[in-house]
């Protein structure tokens, strides 16, 4: 048997794909480790049982800078490096240094936005596989963006310097040994480019979790449609105008679709407790938070902090999310169309990506009003195309094998490697 180091930022969208590869090599005998600067976190959704070892770095909203909602472009992904992604690889190379002399293990796979498990594994000889999940980088955005591909290369080049191997020269987020894609090229789109060594497409890692978040069930009226609007984890500071519009135009269609916001940071108010800028829409023809269930819901729209999402998309028939890859993977599993409204990073490739396959509408996050949303949102539910093409996404990522193909490829690394 062979030991896994799963090194992974402190993020639920680049951990929850690594649990699913974890949890089959875990049943297949394996031993299996992690490093993070967020244990807790790997804990929460790896089971408590979870060997982690602790590491130091910045943890998104916690004791850091928040970076600037209106931040776009070139100026965001320069925060992106310069204000998290470097300085969570140098302060996480020790922790995994440390790891990695204690664990000892076979393979390291490092998450593509955890240089450190990269680095530290090329200085130690150890091979390492990297878990992508996003397939952003595939398609190189930087390709029209040449003085802003140098700077980056410069930094890597630094960062190599200072905790990989000086003699290396393999881009940190593209193993030479294996690299792990939680997509298709069916959505990737036929310009995915293949850098680093063999790429494994395999599909998202799409595994049963502990329900963290209760969910009044009885509360879905089959009678109408169903849809689930939300940003992730990491945009609550972003997302207040555009919850607002969502509001707005799903209560336009309260006739006809109910709609489960998830709202983390409490923009709209929790269930029961009207928001600051509640009141009715233009024609008037509605009441927010109006007519309710006997458990004090509203009938029309559920605004909640967090929401068992894997369970809640098998009843949904459209999702509006902000393009972030684990949330379109999860819903494009399922079948189910999307309106995308990208904010940043990865977010606008991935959107366009969703747009390209037909399995979807995309809006613009700042600027969208109401009627807009709610046209994209009449397409993608009433618009037999969108569905299809969403099915037929999630047909080609059950047929790549999820993470059980990804932990066929880490064990035949592990044993190449022998």
């Amino acid at each position: 048997m062979s030991g896994f180091l799963f090194v992974v930022p402190p993020l639920v969208g680049h951990i929850n794909p690594a649990v699913g590869v974890a949890d089959r090599l875990l049943a297949r005998g394996h031993q299996v480790a992690w490093a993070c600067a967020d244990p807790g976190l790997v804990e929460r959704l790896a089971g408590d049982r979870a060997r982690v070892f602790p590491c130091a770095g910045p943890v998104p909203g916690v004791g850091e800078a928040r970076r600037p909602p209106d931040l776009r472009g070139p100026e965001a992904l320069k925060f992106l490096w310069e204000g998290y992604l470097l300085p969570l690889a140098e302060a996480m190379a020790p922790g995994v240094r440390a790891a990695v002399g204690t664990f000892r293990p076979d393979v390291v796979v490092a998450d593509q936005q955890a240089f450190a498990g990269a680095l530290v594994a090329e200085r130690s000889g150890l091979p390492w596989a990297t878990s992508a999940t996003t397939s952003a980088e595939f398609a190189d955005p930087l390709a029209g963006l040449p003085k802003v591909g140098e700077w980056l290369a410069e930094r890597l080049a630094g960062l190599r310097a200072s905790i990989g191997d000086p003699a290396g020269d393999t881009d940190p987020r593209f193993s030479p040994h294996l690299v792990l894609a939680f997509s298709t090229v069916e959505l990737a789109g036929p310009r995915a480019a293949a850098r680093g060594g063999p790429v494994r497409w395999v599909g998202p890692s799409v595994a049963a979790r502990a329900a963290t978040a209760a969910f009044p069930w009885d509360w879905l009226d089959p009678g109408r449609a169903a849809v689930l609007v939300t940003l992730g984890t990491a945009n609550a500071d972003a997302g207040g105008r555009f919850l607002a519009v969502c509001r707005e135009a799903l209560r336009a269609r309260a006739d006809r679709v109910q709609a489960v916001v998830v709202d983390p940071g409490g923009t709209l108010g929790t269930d029961g407790t009207p928001s600051p800028d509640a009141g009715p829409s233009p024609d008037g023809t509605w009441t927010p938070y109006g007519t309710r269930t006997p458990d004090g819901h509203d009938k029309d729209l559920l605004v909640l902090p967090s929401v068992p999402q894997l369970a809640l998309l098998e009843r949904v028939d459209a999702v509006v999310c902000h393009a972030g890859h684990n949330t379109v993977c999860e819903a494009l599993w399922h079948g189910v169309p999307l309106v995308v409204a990208p904010i940043r990073d990865d977010q606008p490739v991935v959107a366009g990506q969703v747009v390209e396959a037909g399995a979807g509408v995309r809006v613009r996050f700042g600027r969208v009003t109401a009627a807009g949303l709610g046209a994209a949102l009449d397409a993608v539910l009433h618009e037999p195309g969108h569905r299809a093409g969403a099915e037929r996404i999630g047909t080609a990522f059950r047929a790549a094998g999820g993470a059980a193909a990804a932990a066929d490829s880490l064990e035949r690394l592990a044993r190449e490697c022998r």
